[in-house]
């Protein structure tokens, strides 16, 4: 590897453009060598030197020692293989696939590779929620008994609703809040899942399977109970919160309502950074990333078992020998 860490960035879409620019501009000893995307022009944006149309050809370029998928959430798996094949290490958007056995080959790769995998569940790293999880390792209030996440966005229009793919709220939007409970009920795992969804905002999409809004129960295998509640239009403006009770206490982190009118790269700025250090600081110390492919698998098992429990209309179990 070179001294300063060369990245190649794949997919230049809204948060693929966010994490193209704090590779090229705001993280001292790592720059940002490449982009491949259908638009010619995102490498020109972002100061890129390279560009290349097929992500394939960015993967096998000698000079990268790692790529950012950004790219739509169907591609990740196969990406993500490639890469760490290539010897490459891989930060990869949420979700790192849409199946569990994807999410597997994933891992194995990264694994057999000795790559690190690191997956963007950005939360962990916002600094609200990071003073949470240490206060609950501290014992600040007890056994965690009640925890909630939500996320709510600004708004969506009927257009854009007519293009977003069915089960996208748990693959791609409540899986963000699924990793978070998870991570803030550390040493336990989720058991039951319920789930509620609907489209309250565009009912006119709901027959291709669109939903706009739901509300997710999860059981933990050591009694506490989480809720992760989502819907796609705020009025406000992005919303992210969470709430973690305990036998000793109540914890909080996210923006108040009144203070929601931003966007979210502004809302999580510093948190997009972070995580993008952390992948940097593993990849040149050789530690493994603290938000893994497995955390993905984890994630990705809840979101599956939520659209389980929708098409059922019951709770939909999980057994502790699908988790690895």
């Amino acid at each position: 590897m070179s001294q300063s860490l060369s990245c190649g960035l794949i997919g230049a879409g809204w948060i693929g453009s966010y994490h193209g620019e704090t590779l090229a501009r705001r993280l001292p000893g790592v720059h940002l060598h490449a982009v491949a995307d259908l638009d010619e022009t995102a490498a020109q944006r972002l100061s890129a030197p390279v560009y290349y149309r097929d992500p394939l050809e960015l993967i096998a370029d000698p000079q990268i020692d790692a790529v950012a998928i950004s790219s739509p959430a169907a591609t990740h798996t196969d990406l993500v293989v490639a890469a760490a094949q290539a010897g490459k290490h891989v930060f990869c958007e949420k979700p790192m696939a849409l199946t569990l056995a994807d999410a597997d080959r994933a891992i194995d790769a990264a694994r057999d590779a000795g790559v690190v995998l690191q997956v963007g569940f950005n939360r962990r790293f916002a600094a609200d929620f990071a003073d949470m999880r240490t206060a609950i390792d501290d014992g600040a209030i007890g056994t965690p008994q009640l925890l909630r996440s939500l996320t709510r966005d600004p708004g969506i229009s009927a257009e854009t609703a007519a293009r977003v793919k069915p089960w996208t709220i748990f693959n791609e939007t409540l899986i963000h809040d699924f990793d978070t409970l998870c991570w803030l009920n550390p040493g336990a795992r989720v058991v039951s899942v319920y789930a509620q969804a609907s489209a309250l905002i565009h009912p006119q999409f709901a027959g291709q399977g669109f939903l706009d809004t739901s509300v997710v129960h999860l059981t933990f295998d050591n009694g506490a109970y989480g809720v992760a509640e989502a819907s796609f239009q705020a009025v406000y403006g992005y919303d992210v919160r969470g709430e973690v009770f305990g036998s000793g206490g109540v914890l909080l982190a996210g923006n108040a309502p009144e203070d929601a009118g931003t966007q979210n790269t502004t809302l999580f700025a510093d948190a997009y950074i972070a995580q993008f250090a952390h992948f940097a600081e593993c990849i040149r110390t050789g530690n493994q990333a603290s938000v893994t492919g497995v955390d993905a698998r984890v994630a990705l098992e809840i979101a599956l078992a939520a659209r389980e429990s929708v098409e059922t209309g019951a709770a939909v179990a999980l057994t502790a020998e699908a988790l690895r």
